[in-house]
């Protein structure tokens, strides 16, 4: 049985625990999860320094918490601190946001991406770019409450999500729309009767990529790193290079 490192940069447990309930629901008795949710930083990231905050947090996750695990899933849309974890990981990462947008693009479809929180679109748009899926990309539509507080009040966002995925469908062109965030887990479903084009749900499709990957053997490719007031465990897997 695959054991699965699941790290929420954020620092809100409920939102932890709203992914691992779905991650479970889909792996089934076929895998572990090990969730751990960010030790510091932002309540959930709604900005670029919410971000770069949490890409620190992931790393510090990995190093404390990795041992013994066949894969890590990045449980936080926008995949902050991606590549640094693959760089460093002995065993495969998967990042949210980056299996969602492969499944999304699949068979050269163009799609789009519904989330909360109004600086996302910039910053997904350079994402999606540096995956390499910018022409796939039909547009970003973000609604105004953030993921965070989609998770702590579901029922009341539905409705302005499923308008935004109609948009993306009917204004962008879209063939798929992904709904984005680890907040609006289980979401996609609700919607889809309301959306004519298929409505993707990121955790679903991170889950499903991580548990494909887990047990594959990696590299890491970082040379010894020195570095001064990290945390110990950190400090131990940047110094420690590639084996």
């Amino acid at each position: 049985m695959p054991r699965i490192l699941l790290i929420n940069p954020n620092t809100t447990q409920s939102v932890t625990a709203l992914a691992v309930e779905h991650v479970r629901r889909i792996a089934g008795e076929g895998a572990e999860i090990v969730p751990v949710t960010g030790r510091f930083g932002a309540r959930y990231i709604a900005s670029r320094a919410a971000a770069a905050v949490a890409g620190h947090a992931a790393l510090d996750a990995l190093a404390e918490h990795g041992a013994g695990c066949d894969a890590v899933y990045l449980a936080c849309f926008g995949d902050p601190g991606l590549a640094a974890l693959k760089e460093v990981s002995p065993v495969p990462v998967v990042g949210m946001a980056e299996a969602a947008c492969q499944v999304a693009a699949e068979g050269g479809r163009r799609f789009g991406i519904v989330t909360g929180g109004a600086l996302w679109p910039a910053m997904l748009t350079e994402f999606v770019t540096l995956l390499g899926l910018r022409e796939s990309l039909s547009g970003i539509r973000a609604v105004a409450p953030t993921g965070g507080e989609i998770a702590r009040d579901p029922d009341r966002a539905l409705a302005g999500l499923a308008a935004a995925c109609r948009a993306c469908a009917a204004e962008d062109g879209a063939e798929a729309v992904i709904l984005g965030g680890a907040g609006l887990a289980g979401l996609a479903a609700r919607i889809q009767p309301d959306v004519p084009c298929p409505v993707i749900c990121s955790v679903e499709a991170g889950t499903r990529a991580v548990l494909a990957a887990a047990g594959t053997r990696v590299r890491p490719t970082v040379p010894p790193v020195q570095s001064i007031g990290l945390g110990a465990g950190l400090t131990r897997l940047l110094a420690r290079g590639p084996v």
